[in-house]
């Protein structure tokens, strides 16, 4: 066969060797035809190979994020996006400033404050009243697992003094009852009816935002970790993809993974295989998917609804009765896994506390004595604290950790908010990826954008040093929870391909896959560890095909945009 291109110059990682190879990488058709020294490929040139000139930069499997959400980040980044605040000074002020340009919104909505800006993480009502005092303000925390919001909304939602916690779910409240401006988990959805619907078109236009961003990032294909099925007016994301497929606007390959809505039941599998199989029959699997489904087990640790085994402390670090919240008993849990198992589908655990994790590998484990062992893949992801003894349990189940690794270490959310809370030493359980790795688990990665920047060279930098890029704090945790390069740049690629049922294409660099990668401007694997995050993408292509190029983007746009062939 003869290339159509040619990458020379510089450094290929395979990701089947235990380093970059100084080789060149032929390309025809898409798919990759070749890898080694030039005289081995010299035999497939013709005056007509493109030749990129790599200029001693290093290609790598293109990226795959196996857990973000990208269409509610596009739209977060349409609306008030508060990501960019520093304090409760900006995040108040952005809002003041969003309502100004947008006078004729009738609710003020949006995402993106950090929960350290605010005493307690539970910002208040009259903060927001203080600038928007006559239209609801209703805004999701960076983790999603909470709402900051207005007199108005409240009134507009009927939330009153009188208004209980809803299960799995609860307000901040004053000391008459009166709700204080946060509230958590399920009470997010009292405001589920009166909230404005998110139209189809500002969904399209939030994917295509989001994958503008993602690009430029050297990502070629994710697990969007919740797609709903809609209700009312609400956009249907599965449609929002599927049109975008169609299109030809959707250029990177993905998994959808159908949202279990914990109030719905067993009933629910019948319409989610339904969507599963109308995408299937359209749509190559190599290009997207809805055969995951997402299963949210427990909340998160910073506001005490992340199920854990031990109580939580007060700020006193006296017990509490407090062990967090389970979404499901772990009877009905195993009930519902095991019939999604034996309809064939994967399940995407969220499982942040140890107890969580302990409930969905129980489930796991029920549906393999009822279905047998299979090819479905599933994960668990998150895993912010994982008891000892069930870190060898990922192995035996064949079930994937899908590791956050820019959460794991010191910043001023984890010491603030969570580690003065947990059970003593739990520092020493957190982020357990090396544990789990030197147990046998298959290691994914995944970033969970927009809760965190989806930036894959930044996750690695942290999952090698357990310390963010610029910090001067020390590790978080001991050194055997750290990975090697090596290890998170396979789980950023050929593991999280595997979990996508992608890996017989895409993930690694050899003949006869196609051709997803991304050149980075600097070889990882010689870095200093705490130079890590100093490298950046230059090139994305998928296919085969330069979807972004740096060079041609950095002087003509603030934000950079894929280019197309």
């Amino acid at each position: 066969m003869h290339a159509e291109i040619l990458f020379e110059n510089g450094w290929v990682y395979t990701g089947n060797d235990a380093g970059p190879l100084r080789a060149n990488l032929a390309i025809t058709g898409g798919r990759i035809i070749a890898v080694g020294t030039p005289d081995a490929i010299n035999g497939t040139l013709t005056p007509e190979t493109r030749r990129v000139d790599l200029k001693g930069q290093l290609v790598v499997p293109g990226f795959q994020d196996a857990h973000i959400h990208p269409i509610f980040a596009g739209i977060e980044l349409l609306q008030c996006d508060l990501t960019e605040a520093t304090s409760a000074e900006e995040a108040v002020a952005t809002v003041a400033r969003y309502a100004a340009d947008n006078p004729d919104e009738p609710w003020i909505l949006g995402a993106g404050w950090s929960l350290d800006f605010f005493p307690g993480g539970t910002p208040t009502r009259e903060l927001l009243d203080a600038v928007v005092p006559n239209r609801p303000v209703y805004l999701l925390n960076r983790d999603h697992h909470g709402a900051w919001a207005n007199t108005a909304a409240f009134e507009a939602a009927g939330i009153g003094a009188g208004t209980p916690d809803p299960e799995g779910g609860r307000l901040e409240r004053e000391e008459d009852g009166t709700p204080a401006g946060t509230v958590h988990e399920g009470a997010m959805d009292l405001f589920n009816a009166v909230k404005p619907a998110v139209p189809y078109e500002l969904a399209y236009q939030g994917l295509l935002a989001s994958q503008q961003l993602l690009l430029a990032q050297g990502i070629t294909a994710w697990q969007d970790a919740w797609v709903p099925i809609p209700e009312g007016e609400h956009a249907d994301h599965l449609d929002v993809y599927t049109d975008a497929a169609k299109a030809g606007d959707l250029k990177v390959r993905v998994t959808a993974c159908q949202w279990w809505d914990r109030t719905a039941g067993m009933a629910q599998l019948e319409a989610i295989t339904d969507r599963r199989d109308r995408v299937a029959d359209s749509f190559d699997h190599h290009q997207l998917n809805a055969n995951t489904v997402k299963v949210m087990v427990d909340g998160v640790a910073e506001n005490y609804t992340a199920a854990m085994h031990h109580v939580y402390l007060d700020h006193h670090g006296h017990h509490t009765d407090n062990r967090g919240i389970e979404f499901f008993e772990p009877e009905e849990l195993k009930e519902f896994v095991t019939a999604i198992d034996a309809a064939g589908m994967q399940v995407h655990f969220h499982a942040l506390g140890d107890r969580a994790v302990t409930d969905a590998l129980d489930a796991l484990e029920a549906a393999r004595e009822s279905n047998g062992a299979n090819d479905n893949r599933h994960h668990l992801a998150h895993l912010q604290v994982v008891r000892s003894e069930d870190v060898p349990r990922f192995a035996g189940l064949n079930a994937a950790a899908n590791v956050q690794a820019l959460w794991a270490c010191h910043e001023e959310q984890m010491d603030t908010l969570t580690l003065p809370f947990l059970a003593p030493g739990a520092e020493d359980r957190h982020y357990p990826f090396g544990e789990l790795a030197s147990a046998g688990a298959r290691l994914v990665a995944g970033s969970d954008w927009p809760v965190s920047t989806a930036d894959p060279v930044a996750a690695i930098h942290v999952a090698v040093n357990r310390i963010a890029p610029g910090e001067d704090l020390p590790p978080l945790g001991p050194e055997s929870q750290k990975l090697s390069v090596k290890q998170i740049l396979d789980a950023y690629t050929q593991g999280s391909a595997w979990i996508n049922h992608l890996d017989t294409k895409t993930g690694t660099l050899e003949p006869g896959k196609l051709a997803d990668l991304a050149v980075l401007d600097l070889n990882v694997f010689d870095l200093p560890a705490e130079e890590l995050h100093r490298a950046v993408v230059t090139q994305t292509w998928i296919g085969g095909e330069c979807v972004y190029d740096r060079a041609l983007t950095r002087d003509s746009q603030a934000q950079p945009a894929p280019v197309m062939p």
